[in-house]
């Protein structure tokens, strides 16, 4: 049973879910506390959202995985919970070098990723996942709680893991 979301752009849950990402690489959202991220949950479910993502974002070969989740987007106001995710390990990267050098494991653009490390102070978190699926996708309404630039959403259901 698990009620924390995490709020990611839809064409990475979708990397995630497929197994062509094992990380999620986090800075913080403009309404977190201080605008700063904190790896406080260890299990949650991927919020997929589309407010932020774009083609510039990601690495050309995930281009399809893009089309594919615009496709499959559920009616506006709708959120679809399918994945949730178990965190194996947390790591800060503190040099772009650092940061830069994990490219295989994600499909972020390398401009993302030196956007993401230069905004507001240097640095990201890297959260090594994994992530399995639930046997049918629940969709529940977005409410106004749920909406911003944040990164952390409790759920006003609880949602089963169970049967995953």
């Amino acid at each position: 049973m698990l009620n924390i979301a995490f709020k990611e752009w839809a064409v990475i849950c979708k990397a995630l879910a497929d197994c062509r990402q094992t990380i999620i690489l986090r800075k913080g959202g403009i309404a977190d506390e201080g605008g700063l991220f904190k790896p406080e949950h260890d299990r949650f479910w991927l919020y997929p959202t589309y407010v932020h993502q774009q083609t510039a974002g990601i690495k050309p070969q995930a281009l399809p995985q893009l089309q594919q989740v615009e496709a499959d987007r559920p009616p506006v106001g709708i959120v679809r919970i399918q994945h949730f995710v178990e965190v194996t390990a947390v790591r800060f990267l503190d040099t772009l070098e650092t940061a830069l050098a994990i490219g295989p494991s994600h499909i972020w653009s390398e401009e993302t990723i030196r956007q993401r490390f230069h905004y507001r102070k240097p640095g990201l978190f890297e959260l090594t996942v994994k992530v399995t699926a639930i046997p049918m996708a629940i969709d529940i309404q977005e409410t106004p709680e749920y909406a911003g630039c944040k990164t952390w959403v409790t759920l006003e259901k609880v949602i089963s893991t169970e049967n995953s």
